[in-house]
């Protein structure tokens, strides 16, 4: 089967949902400013998270999906439905906020924090609080805690949300949440099979082994915590 690949017309819609995309990046910029003046200064939330990350998506990185889809789309005989009027809330990820805390069992807390807040905001959550993990300890917890939960085959571990400010103009944020531990794994797997997955066999298997070993450490930091939860109730 011959390889696809895109024509003259697609090839130039895809400059101009870029082009409109960077045109209006002002409005993604000033939504993750709101967000993050709302976490930092939300006590339920605050006290459980360690960090806080956030960007607007690269537009060489939007041409690269664009083409993505446009190509999957045309495997499969099918249209993408992609347009200017579009744009902004098919292309989930177009701002990107990232909450990253120590361990898991801070998730159930976290969650009720965030939907909270969102409804406090009038924001309207169109995807989520889905858990994506490949570790089963991890998935009966989420379950647990009333978090639906989705495969990971790549071994990729967040918690994610899809939001959408009640504005005249529809765009969203994604929200992802993940341990400390699960972030190490991501931002290595991030650097070498993101755009595009490494073609080095090695290399996947290396980046197997190194999200066993993040989730065993997320593992260790939960009953550190517990231990020592523990320990402080038996002296009062």
């Amino acid at each position: 089967m011959p390889k696809m690949t895109l024509n003259t017309k697609e090839e130039k819609l895809i400059g101009e949902l870029v082009t409109h995309y960077e045109e209006n990046k002002h409005n993604f910029v000033h939504f993750l400013e709101q967000l993050l003046s709302l976490f930092t200064n939300a006590k339920t939330l605050s006290k459980h998270v360690h960090s806080m990350k956030w960007r607007v998506k690269d537009p060489a990185h939007l041409r690269d999906k664009l083409a993505r889809k446009l190509l999957e789309a045309k495997q499969l005989n099918k249209n993408a439905g992609l347009n200017k009027e579009n744009l902004f809330y098919k292309i989930n990820d177009l701002a990107g906020f990232r909450i990253i805390h120590l361990y898991t069992h801070q998730m159930d807390a976290i969650n009720k924090a965030l939907l909270a807040l969102f409804a406090e905001e009038r924001y309207r959550l169109r995807e989520g609080p889905i858990a994506r993990t490949w570790d089963d300890e991890s998935r009966e917890y989420f379950k647990n805690i009333g978090i639906k939960t989705q495969t990971s085959s790549s071994m990729y571990t967040s918690v994610h949300y899809v939001i959408e400010p009640n504005r005249r103009t529809r765009y969203t944020c994604e929200i992802q949440v993940r341990t400390l531990m699960e972030e190490v794994w991501g931002e290595v797997s991030h650097k070498v099979n993101y755009p595009q997955p490494t073609t080095s066999v090695a290399c996947s298997e290396q980046l197997k082994v190194l999200a066993r070993v993040t989730s065993s450490c997320s593992r260790l930091v939960d009953s550190i915590f517990r231990s020592d939860k523990d320990h402080r109730g038996s002296l009062s």
